[in-house]
């Protein structure tokens, strides 16, 4: 998803308690499962962060939960509820810092206290404003240990779109394309599907599954028209996510099958800041060539995703990944770092993280 930061370690504070079990074996053995858990929701529980948690009893019994759908449970209720009694003198591992306000849900940190947990591992404080390190000082004055630190690089990564919303405002970008081998998305008569195979496809109603909401340019919708919803996808609690806001660049033809849809224009700058305002943590890109060739050349992509399918255009008279003006000199392309090449199907899928300014690749 994005790039690892750079660990932080905020256990270090006076007063915050016993921080000997930072990085050691079986800290980060049991923030590893919270970190694996917490992936069960990553369809699930957004706009809310995607949070796994851990807990130990003093007799060594384990539970485990991950954050609920919006308006249930965090991930720190869900293993104390299961927990009970046992929780008491307990330690408790969470992917993000337990939340200090109080939201469609009590404070985390409060319920914390409450169950007379002992000690608690961190792995990343909370940037939202509401928290942003208030959780973590409640614990503290309450008298429970509290370690930051422990599997901080992997939940930065884990959580990145989250992040990157709660840092600046903006929904974290993910644009995804499809084209054969030879970097074509359509034939020179302007026909497009299905580059891909269907496994491909399915893969890529996962990407819609995992975001707020999806983008395409008018263009698109007049040639294409496309539904945009989230087909044979299915959330951790057996039941189908829920559906992405679909928006549209420009004027949507009435009749479409994108309707119910947001209508937007201006300055691509001023559309995130708005879909930030109204909660959208994560936007797909979806077409066509000009508006991906416009969020690219503005540097406003956090994560390209594209799908290569085993087919040769054979030609220059195809449609490309990018429409418009692309770099002028070798030095000004942008480069960036393949997290990874993974086969779906017959189509290979690889995901980019482009290069930030004075970020080493």
């Amino acid at each position: 998803m994005s790039s690892p930061a750079p660990k932080t370690n905020d256990g270090d504070h006076a007063g915050i308690g016993d921080h000997a079990g930072i990085g050691d074996a079986t800290d980060v053995e049991l923030m590893d499962r919270a970190i694996e858990v917490a992936w069960t929701s990553r369809t699930l529980s957004p706009p809310n962060p995607w949070v796994g948690a851990v807990l130990v009893a003093p007799d060594g019994e384990t539970f485990v939960g991950s954050t609920r759908r919006p308006g249930a449970n965090h991930a720190e209720r869900e293993v104390l509820d299961a927990a009970g009694a046992l929780a008491r003198g307990a330690t408790l591992y969470t992917t993000l810092e337990p939340c200090s306000h109080t939201g469609r849900t009590g404070p985390c940190s409060e319920a914390i206290i409450e169950a007379g947990v002992a000690r608690v591992v961190i792995a990343i404080l909370d940037p939202d404003p509401n928290v942003a390190g208030s959780g973590r000082d409640a614990m503290v004055r309450a008298g429970i240990s509290v370690s930051v630190g422990v599997g901080a690089d992997q939940v930065e990564h884990q959580l990145a779109p989250y992040l990157h919303h709660r840092r600046t405002g903006r929904p974290w970008v993910v644009l995804k394309l499809a084209a054969s081998l030879d970097g074509r998305t359509a034939a020179a008569d302007g026909t497009s599907q299905w580059i891909t195979g269907q496994e491909a496809r399915q893969d890529a109603h996962e990407v819609r599954a995992q975001s707020d909401a999806i983008l395409v340019g008018a263009g698109t919708v007049r040639l294409d028209d496309p539904s945009l919803t989230v087909r044979d996808v299915l959330a951790s609690d057996g039941a189908p996510p829920r559906e992405p806001l679909r928006v549209v660049l420009g004027k949507a033809p009435e009749g479409s099958r994108i309707h119910p849809c947001r209508e937007m224009s201006g300055e691509l700058d001023e559309i995130l800041d708005e879909l930030g305002r109204s909660g959208v943590v994560q936007l797909m890109i979806e077409g066509g060539a000009s508006v991906a060739g416009d969020f690219h050349r503005h540097d406003l992509v956090q994560h390209y995703v594209i799908y290569f399918a085993p087919a040769l255009m054979g030609g220059d008279d195809g449609a490309p990944l990018f429409s418009g003006a692309g770099a002028n000199g070798i030095a000004a392309i942008t480069r960036g770092r393949i997290e990874r090449v993974t086969q779906v199907g017959d189509d290979l899928r690889v995901d980019l993280t482009p290069k930030r300014e004075n970020e080493q690749i």
